[in-house]
């Protein structure tokens, strides 16, 4: 059984936003949702039965002044928001993840892992991982890898840890949704191919990060963050042009009501342009893929405090909504 959303008296920024809902014993559909917690099933609206959030996505320019004006006919046929689950609200093809991309974050880290005999005051070795910080910076060198589709869930279904993950944490996430086709863009370019944003918490077992058989090939990104369920995406996908500036987001975590991650997006090293720009440098950014944009400092593993069975997740992002999510711990087989 999932945990609900809230009521919210505005669900995110803007006019409207999308998701992907369905009925009970119904498929799920693209939907157009309104502030005030109204729903226009976009197939009926759009004439088409087979309509999936991925169609609208692969001709965004056009549908993007459709749904506005949707959006504004007070004549449109609505149902309440309540009367439907809401699902993650896109299938990706690609998920682009970027890694140690917070300053703050990192820095942390590096604090916290010092080497063996380095007696340096910590103020020091701050400042030292400040300096990297600004080098990585200024080559642009991003740290991007690859999620799969199959570990996405909706933004209220429960989260299953299995059994060999024996340090799962959180990382919420903002996440750009790609609008229009990206190869080789430049940052000038790069969100005139962003159609919008959304929620994700980028689970991860730290145990099995790095490889203990293999330690020189590095880490494990396939073990430790492609489980079943373990990115909660959405709720919605929120318009580029109702985000507006991505540069000042406020992103926020709370396990059990205790708020862990409190940090606006100012403290990127990378800005959503850059990460988008560097990823199309390889490969080809499809409409409906995810890049996700790294997380900030607060993590489990900096307070000594990881998931387990009965949790709750309540994580949102400024003008994006808010997802909750609650951990169940997997019987082992």
């Amino acid at each position: 059984m999932s945990v609900k959303p809230e009521a919210a008296s505005a669900l995110f920024a803007g006019p409207f936003a999308l998701a992907t809902l369905s009925a009970p014993e119904g498929p799920a559909f693209p939907a157009l949702v309104t502030p005030d917690s109204r729903v226009i099933d976009l197939r009926d609206a759009l004439d088409d039965a087979d309509l999936s959030m991925r169609d609208l996505l692969d001709d965004w320019e056009a549908m993007l002044s459709r749904l506005t004006a949707l959006a504004g006919d007070s004549t449109a046929r609505c149902a309440p928001l309540a009367d439907f689950r809401v699902h993650a609200p896109v299938e990706p093809r690609q998920v682009f993840q970027s890694g140690a991309n917070y300053r703050q974050h990192v820095i942390d880290l590096h604090v916290a892992h010092r080497a063996p005999g380095d007696e340096r005051p910590e103020e020091e070795r701050r400042a030292e991982a400040a300096q990297i910080m600004d080098r990585r910076a200024a080559e642009d060198l991003p740290y991007v890898f690859i999620g799969l589709p199959s570990a996405i869930a909706g933004p209220y279904d429960d989260v299953v840890l299995p059994p060999w993950a024996e340090k799962p944490d959180w990382e919420l996430e903002l996440a750009a949704v790609i609008g229009r086709p990206a190869h080789q863009v430049s940052v000038e370019e790069a969100l005139a191919h962003v159609a919008g944003y959304t929620i994700a918490n980028d689970l991860t077992d730290r145990a099995t990060v790095f490889r203990r058989d293999m330690p020189q090939i590095g880490t494990d990104w396939l073990r430790s963050k492609n489980a079943p369920g373990f990115t909660p995406l959405g709720p919605w996908i929120v318009p580029a042009a109702s985000v507006g500036d991505t540069g000042d987001l406020r992103l926020t975590l709370k396990l059990n009501g205790e708020t862990m991650q409190d940090e606006s997006t100012k403290d990127m090293i990378f800005d959503v342009a850059r990460i988008v720009s560097y990823a199309s440098r390889t490969a080809r950014l499809l409409p409906g893929d995810l890049v996700l944009t790294g997380s900030p400092a607060g993590n489990g593993m900096h307070w000594g405090r990881l998931l387990r069975d009965g949790d709750v997740m309540d994580a949102s992002v400024t003008g994006l909504g808010a997802q909750r999510t609650r951990c169940v711990a997997e019987v082992a087989r």
